[in-house]
């Protein structure tokens, strides 16, 4: 809230000077960077994209600091399109519950997710992975005994085999 107080609009924010940028954000990782960046998105912003927030994923990552994970999470939560954004959480969880097979890049994840969920599913299917990494299948220990996913699930199958 203190930022978006600070820098209402893009173009308070892309008249502000990096430095004023940084002191607003300096308690976020990689503050030096994130300052540049959202001075040059906002810029961006006004000059390119005519004040709006671009809702493609292509010209998203036009965007200073704008990744395909980022844009993915843009088009899929604020406007509700169907795109999947794959971070660590759904990598990893992807892969252990057996709906990846061999994918070693995010890009290749998110290519052979979305061909298992319907598309109108999309825009939350990350969130679940996430979800479930986060509190269900732990990177370290998961928690298998009480996973709703036991019955489909890759990691499941071998742990059964091999009797751990």
């Amino acid at each position: 809230p203190p930022f978006f107080k600070q820098f209402p609009t893009p173009s308070k924010l892309a008249e502000a000077e990096v430095d004023e940028i940084f002191e607003a954000i300096r308690s976020c990782s990689y503050p030096n960077n994130k300052a540049k960046h959202l001075s040059g998105m906002a810029k961006m912003l006004i000059e390119k994209f005519n004040w709006e927030v671009p809702s493609d994923t292509d010209e998203l990552q036009q965007l200073p600091g704008v990744g395909r994970k980022t844009a993915n999470v843009i088009v899929s939560v604020v406007f509700n399109k169907p795109a999947l954004a794959v971070d660590t959480h759904v990598f990893r969880v992807a892969a252990r519950i057996g709906l990846t097979v061999n994918a070693k890049t995010p890009l290749e994840t998110e290519k052979q997710l979305v061909a298992y969920f319907p598309e109108n599913l999309l825009p939350i299917a990350h969130h679940w992975l996430i979800l479930h990494g986060r509190y269900v299948c732990l990177a370290r220990k998961p928690k298998c005994n009480s996973c709703g996913l036991t019955g489909i699930c890759k990691y499941y199958r071998q742990m059964e085999r091999t009797g751990q």
